[in-house]
């Protein structure tokens, strides 16, 4: 009878329960028994060189191939990051491991023993994948209170209608009314079909929910289609990480073939590599270069996000 009703208060949400997750070709299977829509990168380590690839996305309650080779390198490493698209503190699973990554899909190989990170790209904490030894493996991503599969999915719904402004008073795995009207109407906003499945609902629920959440700190997406210096067509990247405190932020955004996309009045000092550097004056003498950055007003916010497009900054 339970089983029953679990399934009818599913359809009436408007997901169905997750089929076969774990294709039996696969070497690295990464699932995702978490509320949070995840993007996932892996490090195979076979000494002197690793090699690592981002961002696999995965749904809730959805599983992913992130290695198709038979897992035979001396170890793997792997760290996951909830999305942008969710309100409050950003999430993470990994381990103390420090890995090279780049923002946007990637693949870098480098010397397993290098000790720092090239220009464009930057450490994240990483955590061994133990797979016993064995060539085919799957790895799950899992928070408290634990959930199965099809308990992620629907727990992975109710956060994302939260992120779009639905009233959703618990994220858990459990089927409500509340949930199925809010859905509902989402469906009907998005102008959906019968045939519209779970994919295009995570696509449209995360879509929607970066256009309405300014995560904690300042982020910047690049909507354009050229590659900016750090951030490719399509990506985003997080500037600052902590809530922000400041009137304003002033970003500058450089076409990695050359020219500025985003720039402005205030003049701040620059460097060709990445850089943290103090102070606006004396530019010169003390080796560097000077741009023009453009205002973005943040006074008042936590976080905020800059939005890139073919013409510049996007207006909110």
């Amino acid at each position: 009878m339970k089983r029953a009703l679990l399934l009818a208060l599913l359809a009436l949400a408007g997901i169905v329960a997750p089929g076969s997750l774990t294709p039996a070709q696969a070497a690295l299977t990464l699932c995702n028994r978490t509320s949070y829509i995840l993007y996932a990168a892996t490090s195979a380590v076979q000494s002197p060189r690793s090699e690592t690839t981002g961002w696999t996305r995965i749904a809730p309650g959805d599983c992913r191939l992130t290695r198709k080779e038979p897992l035979t390198a001396e170890t793997y490493l792997v760290h996951a990051r909830s999305s942008i698209a969710h309100s409050g503190p950003a999430r993470a699973w990994g381990g103390d491991i420090p890995v090279c990554v780049k923002d946007g899909n990637f693949t870098l190989r480098r010397g397993a023993a290098q000790a720092s990170c090239a220009a464009d790209t930057f450490p994240l904490a990483f955590a061994p994948v133990n797979n016993r030894g064995k060539s085919v493996w799957v790895m799950h991503f899992d928070e408290k209170p634990a959930m199965n599969m099809t308990e992620a999915q629907l727990a992975g719904v109710k956060r994302l209608l939260k992120d779009n402004g639905y009233k959703i008073a618990r994220i858990n795995g459990r089927p409500d009314k509340a949930t199925g009207a809010a859905l509902a109407d989402f469906r009907k906003r998005m102008r959906f079909t019968d045939k519209d499945g779970n994919t295009e609902l995570f696509d449209a629920l995360e879509r929607e929910a970066r256009k309405a959440v300014a995560p904690a700190g300042y982020t910047v997406c690049n909507e354009a289609k050229d590659a900016l210096m750090t951030i490719d067509p399509g990506a985003c990247a997080r500037a600052v990480t902590t809530p922000l405190s400041s009137e304003a932020v002033f970003v500058l955004a450089q076409r990695k073939t050359g020219g500025s996309l985003v720039t402005g009045p205030q003049r701040f000092c620059v460097a060709q590599v990445a850089f943290e550097i103090a102070g606006a004056d004396n530019c010169g003498t003390r080796g560097l270069a000077e741009a023009g950055f453009a205002r973005t007003q943040t006074k008042g916010m936590s976080g905020y996000v800059a939005r890139i497009g073919p013409l510049g900054l996007v207006s909110k």
